[in-house]
């Protein structure tokens, strides 16, 4: 037996030094290597067949990046070609806690909105995603999850009726804006669509600057034939789409 001892010893270093390596040299975090267990976790079980209804657990978003502000202002781009490849649920997760994720106590966002109101609600076209089949979904943030909605594959029509912009069928996927105007004008009266569509914008750029920071494209879209649009899109009578953001890799 003690002639295995050495072999054991070296054995249990290599060991050790490899997991030394792990921290100190990547960087990694216990939180960072939480999140890309769960990261996993998610997209493993998010294979199975979903069905209208079905909710999806989105893994839980980075809140301290690699890139700085400043760095991602500097790369923000509307970008209107993309790669012929999925997006992962991790990215999907992190575009989406960016544009309407809660990051406070009391169930304040990540983009200001006129008394809180928070008349928004994004909608999450499909495309090629890792873990989710194609469709639409409707992102909730209070419990950070996507809903199947819709499984049809509409991405040719969709961009038909945005003025046949082919980057709407080429991206991974397309962010929709939708808003309950109701929501807002109730306290603020006509002024309050004025606030909905400051809001749009708020919203776009977080998105913007999180895709930077991921090194995807994206780009602003609010050219497209309203009645024929929100008549494919079906999302329901309280619903006015304000907004389209494909989002691909660059």
């Amino acid at each position: 037996m003690k002639k295995y001892i050495p072999i054991a010893a070296t054995f249990g270093f290599a060991l050790l030094a490899a997991f030394f390596f792990k921290i100190v040299f990547k960087g990694v975090t216990p939180e960072r290597e939480k999140a890309v267990q769960t990261t996993e976790a998610n997209m493993a079980s998010s294979f199975h067949d979903q069905i209208p209804g079905a909710m999806i657990a989105l893994p839980q978003p980075i809140i301290d990046g690699t890139m700085s502000l400043e760095k991602a202002l500097s790369l923000r781009r509307s970008t209107r070609s993309y790669a012929d490849e999925p997006l992962s649920l991790a990215e999907i997760s992190q575009l989406l806690w960016a544009a309407q994720g809660i990051n406070h106590e009391k169930g304040l966002r990540t983009a200001p909105s006129a008394g809180a109101t928070y008349p928004l609600e994004l909608f999450v076209m499909v495309n090629q995603a890792e873990g989710l089949s194609k469709g639409i979904y409707h992102y909730w943030h209070e419990g950070h999850k996507l809903e199947l909605t819709d499984k049809r594959e509409i991405e040719k029509e969709l961009a038909r009726a945005a003025l046949s912009q082919s980057m709407i069928s080429e991206a991974g996927i397309v962010i929709i804006f939708a808003a309950i105007f109701e929501r807002t004008t109730k306290s603020y009266g006509e002024r309050g669509i004025r606030y909905i569509h400051n809001e749009v914008g708020h919203v776009a750029q977080n998105i913007y600057l999180q895709a930077a920071a991921l090194n995807l494209g994206t780009v602003a879209i609010g050219a497209y034939r309203d009645e024929a649009l929100e008549t494919l899109l079906n999302l329901g009578e309280d619903y006015h789409v304000l907004y389209l953001m494909p989002v691909g890799k660059i």
